[in-house]
C-alpha cells in the first residue's frame, strides 16, 4: 500500500505561480513511476506530467516549458512547479504513484484555481 498526500494548491492570478507537493508513505520501495494528473469540471482526468524512478519525465504539451516536475528521494516527495498559470490550468490537481506490480494509487487531490 502506498498513501500520497498532496498540497500546495489555492487560487492564483493569471502569470503567477503555484507549487505542488505530493508526499508518500507505505511500500513507496515499490513505486516506479509518479505523476500529476488534473481534471477540470466536465473534462476527463488527464496527464500533466510524469516522472520515473531514474528520473525521466514527461509532460501534456500544453504544460510544455511552464510545469516541471522533480522529486525528492530523500523526502519520497514529488512536486509540480507550476509557472505562467494561465485560467485553463484551473483544475483538481491529483499525485499518482504507479508500482512495479503496475499498481495505481492516488491522493486526495487539491483545487488549483487561476483567475484571469
Amino acid at each position: 500500500q502506498v498513501q500520497l498526500v498532496e498540497s500546495g494548491g489555492g487560487l492564483v492570478q493569471a502569470g503567477g505561480s503555484l507549487r505542488l507537493s505530493c508526499a508518500a508513505s507505505g511500500s513507496i520501495f515499490s513505486i516506479n513511476v509518479m505523476g500529476w494528473y488534473r481534471q477540470a469540471p466536465g473534462k476527463q482526468r488527464e496527464l500533466v506530467a510524469a516522472i520515473t524512478s531514474g528520473g525521466s519525465t514527461n509532460y501534456e504539451d500544453s504544460v510544455k516549458g511552464r510545469f516541471t516536475i522533480s522529486r525528492d528521494n530523500a523526502k519520497n516527495t514529488v512536486y509540480l512547479q507550476m509557472n505562467s498559470l494561465k485560467p485553463e490550468d484551473t483544475a483538481v490537481y491529483y499525485c499518482n504513484s504507479v508500482t512495479l506490480r503496475r499498481l495505481d494509487y492516488w491522493g486526495q487531490g487539491t483545487q488549483v484555481t487561476v483567475s484571469s
